[in-house]
C-alpha cells in the first residue's frame, strides 16, 4: 500500500503525524494553553480564537486512535481521488471540505465553549467524493469481513451520522463535522461537473 500512496496524501498524512506529535509535546513540556494558541485548539468564540485555526484543526486530533483512522481513510479514498483530479485539486477538495466541516459544525452545533478538531470533516468529504467517482468499487468491510459498493457505504455512514447527529447524543463526536465535510465535497464536485472544467 504504501507505494501507491500519491504526493499530496503522503505529504498530508507526515503534516498530520507531525502535528500529533507536537500536541503531545506541548501538552507535557508547556501548558494546554500554549498548544491551543499555537494549534488551534479554541472555541470560536473564545478570545484565544486565531483565523488560522479554521485550517490548523483539521491537523490536530484527539488521540492515536482518532489519529490512525483519518489517515488510513486518507490513503485509502484520498489516493484514488488524487490520481483522478491531480495534485492541485484534489488538495483544494481536502482542504475545502475540512474548512466547510468546521464553518456548518459551528452555525449548527457551535459554541463557545466547544471545540472541533480533526481530519475528519475532510475525510468524509473524501469518502464523499469516493463514493460519487467509483461507486460501484466493492470496499471489504472488517465487521462483518463482507464486500460492499462504494455508493451503498457511503449512503450507510452518512445515514448513521445524521442519526447521531439528530440523537444529540454526548460521545464527544463532531457528527454535524462529518455531515458537513460530505455536504461540501457533494456541492464541489457537483460544480466541478457542471462546469465541465476538464474534471474527469
Amino acid at each position: 500500500m504504501l507505494n501507491q500512496i500519491t504526493p499530496v496524501v503522503k505529504n498530508l498524512v507526515i503534516i498530520n503525524v507531525l502535528v500529533f506529535l507536537t500536541q503531545i509535546s506541548l501538552i507535557n513540556g508547556i501548558t494546554d494553553s500554549g498548544e491551543n494558541i499555537f494549534v488551534g485548539h479554541t472555541p470560536l468564540a473564545s478570545d484565544m480564537f486565531k483565523p488560522w485555526q479554521v485550517i490548523t484543526h483539521m491537523f490536530m486530533h484527539g488521540g492515536i486512535g482518532h489519529l490512525f483512522f483519518n489517515m488510513f481513510a486518507l490513503v485509502v479514498f484520498g489516493s484514488a481521488l488524487e490520481r483522478v483530479w491531480g495534485a492541485k485539486k484534489f488538495l483544494q477538495y481536502y482542504i475545502l471540505c475540512g474548512i466547510g466541516a468546521f464553518v456548518i459544525f459551528q452555525l449548527i452545533a457551535g459554541g463557545p465553549y466547544v471545540t472541533v478538531i480533526g481530519a475528519s470533516g475532510a475525510v468524509y468529504g473524501l469518502l464523499l467524493g469516493f463514493g460519487m467517482l467509483f461507486p460501484n468499487t466493492e470496499i471489504m468491510l472488517l465487521i462483518p469481513p463482507i464486500p460492499i459498493k462504494a455508493k451503498y457505504f457511503v449512503v450507510i455512514y452518512g445515514l448513521l451520522e445524521l442519526f447521531s447527529a439528530i440523537s444529540n447524543n454526548s460521545d464527544g463526536v463532531a457528527h454535524v463535522a462529518h455531515l458537513g465535510g460530505m455536504l461540501i465535497g457533494y456541492i464541489l464536485i457537483k460544480r466541478w461537473q457542471k462546469s465541465r472544467n476538464n474534471f474527469y
